[in-house]
């Protein structure tokens, strides 16, 4: 039984269906004032659901008794409810977790990670890092994955292909390992029980950089549109990291910040180890522009 939580999330849930279609049993950790959509999903696909919360150490307890693996998502960056923060479920939240894994004897623990850049710290960065250093006594992976481009490269945060306006961080012209999160999922469920993926950490990105004026460039052509571009200097990307109040604003900063100066994976060793059909920007864009 694997225990998945972050299992309401866009990349949690796509685990969960892609653990069960590969024959695992799955347990995925909901809350109560969890969407009943989302927990209706996981349960059509195969999923048990059991009843929890990060910021609950009993309820973690009881959710990973008799489970043989773990499997965490979870973060308050994107969806978050009452009580939830950066330090409440990214970083004691997370904690909690690996300790009721250890409690419970569970051996194998898969965390998806970021990428880290000690030039930009910030509160989700140094809970991250908190966690890895929490794993570092089990058979752990660590996955430290590049920017989702279903995320980054979508209207949510200033990619807003269907109104061809994009935002740009800083120069554009930084390189970029954008990663489809359809393929950090199969990732996670791929190395499951592969023993090249144990007590290890990798770095995820996608199949080729490309920096973000590349990928408008890619977007035009398979829209027909020429897009309207609006950059964001880097001098106040800067700015706003210093002036951000919450630990969320800073990371978001952060993270932004990280992002204008680019984040290059050379992937060939992980694919040498971990064979893994990657998804590519153009192919996100024609599917979200045809």
């Amino acid at each position: 039984m694997i225990l998945v939580a972050g299992a309401t999330g866009l990349l949690g849930g796509e685990i969960c269906r892609r653990l069960i279609n590969k024959g695992h049993a799955v347990r995925a950790l909901v809350r109560e004032t969890s969407d009943r959509t989302k927990r209706q999903k996981l349960s059509d696909c195969g999923a048990a659901t059991v009843t929890g919360d990060l910021k609950d150490q009993d309820s973690l307890l009881a959710a990973c008794r008799g489970a043989s693996a773990v499997i965490s998502t979870a973060s308050s960056t994107i969806s978050h409810q009452a009580g939830d923060s950066i330090e409440t479920v990214d970083l004691q939240g997370q904690l909690k977790l690996v300790q009721a894994a250890k409690s419970n004897g569970i051996g194998r623990f898969i965390f998806v990670s970021s990428r880290h850049d000690p030039r930009i710290p910030s509160p989700l960065s140094d809970a991250k890092q908190a966690v890895e250093r929490a794993l570092l006594d089990l058979n752990h992976t660590i996955i430290q994955a590049s920017y989702f481009m279903e995320v980054w490269l979508s209207p949510m945060l200033g990619f807003d292909y269907p109104n061809a306006r994009v935002r740009i961080y800083g120069s554009g012209e930084a390189k970029i390992s954008w990663i489809s999160f359809l393929d950090v999922a199969e990732f996670c469920a791929a190395v499951l029980e592969n023993r090249a993926a144990y007590r290890a950490t990798v770095e995820l990105g996608g199949p080729e950089a490309l920096s973000p004026a590349q990928v408008v460039r890619i977007f035009e052509q398979s829209s027909g549109r020429q897009y309207e571009i609006d950059h964001v200097p880097q001098e106040a990307l800067e700015a706003q990291a210093r002036a951000a109040a919450s630990s969320l604003e800073k990371s978001f900063a952060a993270l932004m910040l990280r992002l204008s100066r680019g984040d290059e994976i050379d992937m060939r060793s992980v694919l040498e180890k971990f064979p893994l059909q990657l998804s590519s920007v153009r192919d996100y864009a024609r599917k979200v522009c045809g």
